[in-house]
């Protein structure tokens, strides 16, 4: 499985043959110029998530990407006839076939930023390859634990409705082979340090913590 971070939560992640593209928001770079994709996973609505400005340009040059997305946002996306193009609900329980990949849908909803603030839903994606079940876990903005075996993890590691315990406590709890951080797009160079090496100390055992720059792609 090879993965290519494009900054926040965006993710190439190409796993037995099928090249999957997460969360094209407006805090990441680079995405726009993909080609060959086969499909496009957006976990929720906000616009760090999914960028309605960059999608359309994103969906011309990937006619034959297949596009899912949480209820909310597709229905958001598929009732506005200037937005980016219709859009496939993945909801929790759905599953999607991408040749030898099962795409499984769970979780369901955001994390609570503020409680006078609504809750949006959000579709937590599990890859599954035929010999590597549970190969890859994007979980959008929520801290959901699966409860079965996670290979790779995306951790979300700095954002306005999560405190640093609370992503270790999460990375903790998922206890994935691989953690990945996502989500950072929100801090500082210097922030970004001290959240990495606080995550990679605290991580439990077991699990290699392994930070993708912008820009940079690693075999797992």
């Amino acid at each position: 499985m090879k993965i290519t971070s494009f900054g926040h939560s965006c993710l190439l992640v190409e796993l037995a043959g099928a090249r999957i593209l997460f969360d094209p928001g407006t805090l990441a770079a680079g995405f726009e110029d993909l080609t060959g994709l086969d499909a496009i996973l957006i976990t929720h609505q906000h616009a760090d998530h999914a960028d309605p400005a960059r999608l359309p340009g994103l969906i011309a040059a990937n006619p034959e990407a297949v596009r899912y997305a949480d209820p909310q946002t597709a229905q958001l996306f598929n009732d506005d006839p200037d937005g980016p193009g219709q859009w496939s609900v993945l909801a929790p329980g759905g599953t999607v076939a991408l040749g030898a990949v099962t795409v499984r849908g769970t979780g369901g909803r955001h994390a609570v930023i503020h409680p006078s603030l609504p809750v949006v839903d959000n579709t937590v994606y599990i890859l599954d390859a035929p010999d590597r079940p549970g190969a890859f876990m994007h979980p959008g903005d929520s801290l959901y634990i699966a409860f079965e075996p996670i290979d790779v993890l995306a951790l979300p590691a700095a954002a306005p409705w999560l405190k640093l315990s609370e992503a270790v406590d999460y990375l903790r709890g998922a206890s994935p082979r691989t953690a990945v951080p996502i989500h950072q797009g929100v801090l500082s160079a210097a922030g970004r340090t001290i959240h990495n090496a606080r995550l990679a100390e605290m991580a439990p055992d077991g699990t290699e913590f392994t930070v993708l720059e912008p820009g940079e792609s690693r075999e797992f």
